[in-house]
């Protein structure tokens, strides 16, 4: 996947924003697709689902009624629901898990870890054992090339009994062709009431469900699910801009956001007011996230006019000495520094990067660091704005077919204590291990010991099963207050893309057009201030010719014909 073409798959801890340490998906919520041979949807190699066949296969949705959210989600009528909102931990956590839920089995795993890896066989590896009543062997993997060690394993039928997926790895691991062969469906366990018996699995929402969803089937478990999952975000320096006296609520079109940036950026002090934000702010200038549909034909991005204006501006921008040099030449991997130094003031990233990690981080680089987000606006000033709901979750565990049903089952019951709802006792022994041996409390917070640090904290049993996401910061309330403030007033413009939380197969003579990666280089060069727009406009033509004419169609006529735009 090129740099900018989106950030469903970057190799950061910055995707993460799980309950207590953070995940949440950067991801947009593109389409779950899996370019990998054979047919189109419907073809038996992982297809797309249908409404009615989906809707029977789900399971029931049964919210959980342990705790009570400082901060209630909010349902809005365009489909978003912001996260539940929590100030403090339970003083005393709720057991929700009354019997020990494994049977004594033994099994492998993989998750992916962007982190270093813990020891294998660790005291908290051993202590979730017991607790669960089945040992599960944790083989975190490099996430930087999980994704290929994967596919070497799919290719070798040499699949973990319980592995996760994220979904932008679907094409590369070939998930599609994988399902209901090397991976178990789950309906019979799982669909209508039968959820019932798995309470915590119960409590995950149906949009969790359906990002591992595939021809009618449930194969997936769901981690981290998200009612929002905006990914597209400007965050800027809250204190850089207080001491120059702007208000965030004052940028209101990309004119004002340029003005700001040749206000901030002074060269000689190392200041420079933008790293590189094509990613999160092309949506503003109504670029589609991947297609639209106008009058019932499907529409690519690279075919619309509103790129060439967002393609533009960024032109412009890495022209007018406004943006970090680092940035400019494509250094990707340096961008919180940038940002915590002092460097970079305006930079894009998901909701993941703000987060209690990201304080702590920002204020060893200054002590009068605050991070904030700026408010969603369009790009003209005048239009209404809008924001695309993320998928479900991008983090979605299968369980080998080779299993047995007792040892699905097991697995399943497994899977119901490790998506115990946030402040559960099931929950802080999940994310925080054992008290007085990985976190003690320091005023209330669990806080990690330096063994915890190197094997809690290193995140491997959330990414089997999680419950839903929250926004809580122990420590910082005020923190969450913000959060979910800015959730509640965005949320209203939120909008589903087209393809939402569709899982579906891309026949492999259309790869090379689904990557699009000569496009893709040529839109870094355009937006670095390489190349002039007009050679992204050859690129297109020259793309279209080589197969982009045709995969659109494949979509119009196998996809969008068939099943709808998912919205």
């Amino acid at each position: 996947m090129a740099p900018h073409s989106s950030p469903s798959g970057p190799s950061r801890r910055t995707l993460l924003r799980n309950t207590a340490f953070g995940v949440s998906a950067a991801a947009l919520g593109t389409p779950l697709l899996s370019a990998c041979g054979g047919g189109a949807s419907g073809s038996g190699k992982g297809g797309t689902s249908s409404k009615k066949g989906l809707a029977a296969a789900l399971p029931d949705y049964v919210p959980s009624t342990v705790g009570t959210a400082d901060i209630p989600s909010v349902v809005f009528p365009n489909g978003s629901v912001t996260e539940p909102g929590y100030l403090a931990y339970p003083s005393e956590p709720v057991t929700t898990v009354k019997k020990t839920p494994g049977t004594g089995g033994r099994y492998s795993s993989s998750t992916p870890i962007w982190g270093t890896i813990p020891a294998a066989d660790n005291q908290y590896y051993q202590a979730m054992s017991k607790a669960l009543g089945t040992t599960i062997t944790m083989q975190p993997g490099n996430g930087n090339t999980y994704a290929t060690a994967l596919a070497t394993l799919s290719a070798a039928d040499k699949l973990p009994d319980w592995v996760q997926i994220p979904n932008w790895m679907n094409g590369q691991v070939q998930t599609g062709e994988l399902v209901g062969k090397h991976l178990a469906d789950l309906t019979p366990y799982l669909s209508g009431d039968n959820v019932k018996e798995y309470p915590n699995l119960a409590a995950i929402p149906s949009s969790g469900w359906m990002s591992g969803a595939w021809e009618d089937k449930v194969y997936g478990i769901p981690c981290f699910t998200t009612g929002t999952g905006f990914g597209q975000l400007l965050f800027y320096r809250q204190d850089v801009f207080q001491d120059h006296g702007i208000a965030a609520a004052d940028v209101k079109s990309a004119a004002d956001l340029m003005s700001v940036g040749k206000e901030l950026t002074d060269a000689k002090a190392g200041r420079w007011a933008f790293d590189d934000i094509w990613t999160y702010f092309n949506c503003a200038f109504g670029v589609p996230q991947k297609y639209r549909v106008d009058g019932g034909k499907l529409v690519h991005k690279y075919q619309t006019p509103e790129i060439l204006e967002a393609l533009a501006w960024h032109y412009k921008l890495a022209k007018s000495g406004l943006m970090n040099p680092d940035a400019l030449a494509g250094d990707v991997n340096d961008g919180k520094t940038r940002f915590y130094a002092g460097k970079t003031l305006i930079a894009g990233d998901g909701m993941g990067a703000w987060g209690v990690g990201d304080a702590q981080s920002g204020q060893a680089a200054n002590k009068k660091y605050q991070r904030g987000l700026l408010p969603v606006f369009a790009a003209d000033g005048n239009s209404k704005p809008y924001i695309y709901i993320g998928s479900g979750t991008q983090f979605v565990s299968y369980l080998n077919a080779r299993l047995k049903p007792s040892q699905i089952r097991e697995l399943l019951a497994v899977a119901n204590y490790l998506a115990a709802p946030w402040g559960s006792a099931e929950y802080t022994m999940s994310i925080y291990g054992v008290k007085g041996v990985d976190y003690n409390l320091v005023n209330g917070v669990p806080t990690a010991t330096a063994a915890g640090q190197s094997t809690v904290q290193q995140a491997t049993y959330p990414f089997l099963a999680a419950c839903p996401n929250t926004v809580n910061n122990p420590g910082y309330p005020e923190m969450t207050k913000a959060i979910c403030a800015w959730l509640k007033a965005t949320a209203p413009y939120a909008t589903k893309p087209v393809f939402w939380n569709l899982n579906f197969t891309v026949p492999s003579r259309y790869s090379a057009a689904e990557s699009a990666q000569a496009v893709e280089d040529t839109i870094t060069s355009v937006i670095h201030g390489l190349k002039p727009v007009s050679a992204f406009q050859d690129a297109v033509s020259t793309w279209q010719r080589n197969g982009g004419d045709q995969l659109v169609g494949w979509y119009q006529d196998d996809v969008l014909a068939k099943y709808g735009t998912g919205q």
